[in-house]
């Protein structure tokens, strides 16, 4: 099963890091948290890493926790985006 081996996950957490710098704004940065994290789960084998290599569908929950965990610390952490219209209370030929 080569979705539960620990270097396609880490492959995967480097592709989307890459990714993440090609398209910034913190988006695939959470999904490569959790590779990476997923990663290292199947990197040290027994217990929950030898649990979710028998079902894909538990292992890609996991992952779906663990990326949205992941972007919300980031929220917590980077702060949310200010992208917002500034809106002008006055002009500047008004004085």
């Amino acid at each position: 099963m080569g979705w539960s081996e620990y270097w396609v996950w880490f492959a995967a957490a480097i592709a989307l890091g890459i990714l993440e710098i090609l398209a910034p704004g913190y988006i695939l940065l959470g999904f490569a948290i959790a590779a990476g994290v997923m990663g290292f789960v199947f990197l040290f084998d027994g217990g929950i890493g030898s649990y979710l290599a028998g079902s894909l569908p538990i292992t890609l929950v996991i992952f779906g926790l663990l990326a949205l965990v992941a972007w919300i610390a980031m929220r917590k952490l980077f702060g949310a985006r200010g992208g917002n219209a500034k809106i002008w209370e006055t002009d500047i030929n008004d004085d």
